[in-house]
């Protein structure tokens, strides 16, 4: 169920991954892990992988999917 948040002083609605459509999910991740900065040391990792690595992250609760109304963007957050 997604609900409203406030997370480091910005409100944010929490997204529920199986809310959004398989391709509007794969958007996401791939905005989120081909981002730079997100790079996974001196190995390649083909995408498939990041993502997968990712849906499980979201599946565990170990990430969230969070839209930020006051600036329309949507996100990956870490959670712990």
């Amino acid at each position: 169920m997604s609900g409203w948040a406030l997370f480091y002083g910005w409100f944010v609605i929490k997204i529920p991954p199986q809310q959004l459509s398989n391709d509007a999910l794969t958007g996401v991740i791939d905005a989120f892990v081909l981002r730079e900065g997100t790079d996974y040391g001196h190995r390649d990792i083909p995408i498939e992988e990041k993502r997968d690595r990712v849906r499980k992250m979201l599946a565990s609760g170990r990430a969230e999917i969070h839209y930020y109304p006051e600036n329309e963007h949507i996100d990956i957050e870490l959670i712990g």
